[in-house]
């Protein structure tokens, strides 16, 4: 579908920090960086007490002190008032930033424009979202003909403070019913309601504690989606690791929904999905027990009680049904291909002996979608996007021409659908809508962006710095136009590296303010990203992730050498896997940085995959358990464990939220904890904990923007920046 994603892929722990999210934004505002002593070494911090406990684990013979272990009650009352506490130290530090409102004020006056996704039809309308400028979340329109608009369902409404939102929406198959999740305060537990479309009349009870789940419709007759059973204790850090599909026949009870797959023992799996091809001829079954890897099921629907048919038996590969003719399968894989393939095979037959390549592998990563009759293939190119059109044949039918260097979208959309949409952005040009006609192959501007930035006065450059290892890594550096280098430019340098993710070109609004103060912004392609497919990915896991945070140290290094910067104005950032990056590198190298930025951060290394679905992040990490090796490499890198006595961290700023049930916020206090009981140094180390959100997907604009201007300010004010004119 062509639909604006809200929600991120549940295999994956995803990167959530923001900087890829919305666009914005023009200049007008320069920061003026001094080398005068920084504020913070003029006031002694004062933190709140946070009690030691003697709890020690023992792995392998080796002893290791887990002081802080009460707090991951993250519902208990002293939990609660070491939060309060901590957040009063935090914002009484902000505070004093003479800077910070204008900040907020400036991200409140470049994000304030209308935003408006790409369009989509179901049934009689056409629907698309929407957000006037600062609405804290998108709002469903929708359209009959060239009747006026309407809204159709309006997030806003759903809370009080704008921190329920809308998290999934799916129409039935003729569109007269509309089935939409929701997440409350940031939480990956969903409700799923069920609507009339016409009259927006809700059918039927909500279905409750649902989690990682799609809604898949089967005709009108109802849909299948996915849930754990409710885990005993906190909802929000205890363990969940058996995952089920259910089907959902409109009119009954949930509890009389049916078990499709995971509720036998050799059917237990951490993820699984279940999807109906768009003829509603086959439903297609993925399961899988990390966040790569999946065996695959199909089910021919249009026969009584069919059984399922296995298409992999094994979790060797990442394999998944793109569409269907008839009883021909299409697959998208990297079995026996690391940069992923296309291949057909019959449903009578589907095992992987009688696959045939239909688009064989490349020396670039592929990523397939269908519409308007076609197969679309984009290649990422040094991490730059490229896109072919085929025919169903296996026939090249075209290149689609992009306006230049950046990301586009996927190309997607129904079978009979004549116009497909997709955006193409930049980190330096805002997201442009473009409608494709699929028959002549004509791309023309659907919707400009009404970001007041002009990106001719920045530029983008992609360089290739060397690691530690020899091994050659991509960069992509922005900065406005007449940059000096003279080491004195207040960088970000923002990673992630982990579970097959790649980072793209992609324009922010508040990387935009960013750059306008004189800032520069730079994203490497780290190992353990997609970017060169499965052997790339593989290079950042379990006994190679080193070499994450050796490129991640070699960006700076670059940085630094060439004059961009210097280790008196370079910040790094990232979240979850690369909250962890931040927080292993700040570690590691506390020496490089002036200000280290970890959001929701997975920080405890030994114990991650004891929380929610944190299992099922082996794949990448390994885990304490696994053997000695394994539990010798996790606790030399866990940043939990990698604070010392006696050295100077640079001025940290850990972000987390009290909803976080995907990296719980035990994870970043226990970080938190340990930082402010041994920095030797005057930099500042405190934590700033979001009440009622969660992991990042859904978070409200206000929140973001306050957010934003907490993060710049503090890190502004500790590299020396007294004004902004």
């Amino acid at each position: 579908m062509n639909k604006l994603t809200l929600v991120a892929a549940v295999s994956l722990l995803a990167a959530c920090s923001g900087d890829n999210a919305v666009e914005g934004a023009p200049g007008g505002v320069k920061a003026q960086p001094e080398t005068s002593t920084t504020s913070t070494q003029m006031t002694a911090m004062q933190y709140p007490d946070t009690r030691k406990d003697d709890v020690v684990d023992t792995y392998f013979g080796t002893h290791v002190a887990d002081p802080y272990r009460w707090l991951e009650d993250d519902r208990s009352e002293e939990t609660e008032a070491w939060v309060e506490a901590q957040n009063k130290v935090t914002f009484s530090f902000l505070d004093q930033i003479p800077y910070r409102d204008d900040l907020k004020n400036r991200l409140e006056e470049l994000w304030n424009y209308e935003k408006v996704g790409s369009p989509f039809k179901e049934g009689d309308y056409t629907y698309f979202y929407r957000n006037d400028g600062l609405q804290n979340q998108y709002v469903v329109w929708r359209k009959k003909g060239d009747g006026e608009a309407e809204v159709f369902l309006d997030p806003n409404t759903f809370s009080e403070d704008g921190t329920t939102s809308l998290a999934t929406l799916e129409f039935s198959k003729d569109g007269s019913i509309a089935a939409y999740a929701i997440s409350e305060g940031g939480s990956d537990w969903r409700k799923i309601i069920i609507i009339d479309a016409e009259t927006k009349k809700v059918l039927e009870a909500p279905l409750v504690d649902v989690k990682f789940s799609g809604i898949s419709w089967k005709g009108n007759e109802g849909f299948y989606y996915s849930s754990y059973d409710k885990p005993e204790g906190s909802e929000l850090s205890a363990k969940t690791d058996q995952h089920k599909l259910y089907f959902h026949k409109l009119g009954q009870p949930q509890s009389e929904d049916r078990l499709v797959f995971g509720g036998k023992p050799e059917e237990k799996r951490r993820y699984v999905s279940g999807s109906v091809t768009e003829d509603d001829r086959y439903l297609v079954i993925s399961g899988a027990t990390s966040t790569s890897g999946n065996d695959l099921y199909i089910r021919d629907l249009t026969k009584a009680n069919a059984p399922l048919v296995q298409v992999l038996d094994d979790f060797d590969s990442d394999t998944y049904v793109l569409d269907n003719q008839g009883s021909k399968l299409y697959l998208v894989t990297n079995r026996e291909a690391p940069n992923k393939k296309i291949v057909t095979v019959d449903a009578a037959n589907p095992t992987p002996d009688n696959w045939q390549d239909f688009i064989g592998e490349t020396d670039n990563v592929l990523t397939a979608s269908t519409g308007g009759g076609y197969v679309f293939a984009e290649y990422m190119v040094d991490a730059l996007s490229k896109v072919y059109q085929y025919d169903y044949d296996g026939k090249q039918v075209r290149e689609i021409e992009l306006p230049g260097p950046g990301s586009a979208s996927s190309l997607s959309g129904k079978r009979e659908d004549k116009t497909l949409y997709y955006s193409f952005t930049n980190y330096k040009t805002p997201a442009t809508i473009f409608g494709f006609d699929v028959k002549q192959g004509e791309s023309s501007v659907y919707r400009k962006s009404g970001a007041q930035f002009d990106p001719a006065q920045y530029e983008s450059e992609q360089v290739f710095y060397t690691s530690r290892d020899g091994t050659k890594v991509p960069m992509m550096i922005t900065y406005k136009k007449g940059l000096e280098r003279n080491g004195k430019n207040p960088t970000i340098l923002y990673g992630y590296g982990g579970f097959n993710i790649s980072l793209t070109p992609s324009f922010s609004i508040a990387n935009a303010v960013w750059l306008e103060q004189g800032g520069v912004y730079a994203v490497p392609n780290l190992r353990g990203g997609g970017e060169y497919g499965k052997s790339w990915h593989d290079a950042g896991t379990k006994l190679q992730k080193q070499n994450v945070f050796d490129d991640f140290i070699a960006a700076g290094e670059y940085l630094i050498e060439k004059g961009y910067t210097s280790s008196d104005y370079l910040a790094i950032r990232g979240g979850s896997n690369g909250g962890l990056l931040v927080g292993a590198v700040m570690t590691q190298r506390p020496d490089l940085v002036k200000v280290a930025l970890p959001a929701v951060g997975v920080m405890d290394m030994l114990r991650y995959h004891t929380f929610t679905a944190g299992a099922g992040w082996a794949y990448d990490y390994g885990t304490a358990e696994d053997n000695k090796e394994m539990f010798e490499y996790l606790y030399g890198y866990s940043p939990v464990h990698n604070v010392k006595n006696g050295v100077e961290y640079p001025a940290t700023l850990v972000t987390t939220a009290d909803h976080d049930d995907r990296v719980v916020p035990a994870h970043s206090f226990k970080f938190a904890a340990e930082l402010q009981d041994h920095q030797s140094g005057p930099a500042p180390t405190l934590i700033r904990i979001e009440t009622n959100a969660g992991h990042g997907a859904g978070t409200p604009v206000s929140k973001t923007i306050e957010q934003y201007a907490d993060i710049f300010g503090f890190t502004l004010y500790n590299m020396g920046v007294q004004t902004l004119n």
